[in-house]
């Protein structure tokens, strides 16, 4: 069983308006609502794939309601603890040519009764989980170092992955996860320069493995570039995945959907050419369609094929 956690959950509208002007008024063609949030995502994920999953998190007010009825709807197990003040709504406003606009609450503020009660919620979980996946933005009254302690607290009894970024990843890394898998943008500011090719990505991905995690994953348009920790913790290999240019409906949740691929694989024992093919097309197929997580297994099947794998030289150290 994977468990995932979302502690920011958000009710996702993704809504197509084409010719969206800023400042006048846009009609949408088509809208999809869905429960949200990167833990949520990657569930979502990993049920289409097959995968025994349960969610949790905190969800609050009349759009915790949603977002609990909507999982339950889509047939995905989850045991969110209720907090007082309402979670938040996010919106996604895509225009024809693929652009997209993204406009997010901030969410609710939590109490430390709330935090208590939540952290017991993960400890009777756990007892029946392989894997845990910590993921997305933490809310407010929640301390910044939070998933570090959760891991400290969970990893002798479970394989943690960590999907975050800025301080909270930075204190995710130092507490020694199995898995991170920032975007290039968000691992640039961890390693504080900019990408400009493969390469760069390759050493990023070692400097987030010197930092803590014994593997990593930076994903970007094109695919990703992974790196396992040698066990002597030198060094160690980089692959790249790509997938050719194809059309793209949205990109909204296709990193959720890449992890949600390469644990799924990691579940099933596959190798790591195996679990960066199904992660890669994961994350393709979600570009098809819109809603975060939202892919068709047909197209996960296909995609997988074209994928590309090579190894990447970087230097130690």
């Amino acid at each position: 069983m994977i468990v995932t956690i979302t502690m920011n959950a958000a009710l996702d509208r993704t809504v197509s308006v084409p010719n969206f002007q800023p400042g006048t008024r846009n009609r949408a063609i088509s809208a999809v609502e869905l429960p949200g949030g990167k833990g949520v995502n990657v569930a979502r994920s990993l049920k289409r794939l097959g995968i025994p999953v349960i969610a949790t998190g905190l969800a609050g007010g009349s759009t915790g309601t949603a977002i609990i009825e909507g999982l339950t709807g889509e047939g995905i197990l989850n045991d969110f603890v209720r907090i007082r003040a309402e979670s938040r709504t996010s919106t996604a406003i895509i225009d024809p040519n693929g652009r997209q606009t993204e406009v997010i609450e901030y969410g609710p503020e939590i109490t430390e009764d709330e935090l208590g009660l939540f952290v017991e919620k993960l400890r009777f979980l756990a007892r029946g989980a392989d894997m845990m996946v910590l993921a997305g933005s933490l809310p407010r009254g929640v301390d910044i170092g939070f998933y570090g302690v959760l891991q400290r607290e969970l990893a002798d009894a479970v394989f943690i992955a960590v999907d975050a970024q800025g301080p909270a990843l930075r204190a995710a890394l130092a507490a020694g996860p199995h898995l991170v898998s920032p975007n290039a943008r968000e691992a640039e500011e961890i390693v504080g320069y900019e990408f400009s090719d493969v390469d760069d990505i390759a050493v990023a991905a070692q400097t987030l493995t010197d930092l803590g995690a014994a593997a990593a994953i930076i994903h970007h348009p094109d695919g990703c570039v992974a790196r396992e920790r040698h066990p002597d913790g030198k060094g160690g290999t980089a692959w790249s995945a790509v997938l050719e240019h194809r059309d793209v409906l949205t990109s909204v949740g296709s990193g959720d959907a890449l992890l949600g691929g390469y644990v799924a694989a990691v579940s099933r024992g596959e190798s790591m050419e195996g679990r960066l093919r199904l992660a890669v097309a994961c994350g393709a197929a979600n570009t098809l369609m819109p809603g975060a997580g939202v892919f068709d297994l047909a197209d996960v099947e296909a995609l997988a094929r074209q994928v590309e794998i090579s190894h990447i030289g970087t230097p130690e150290g």
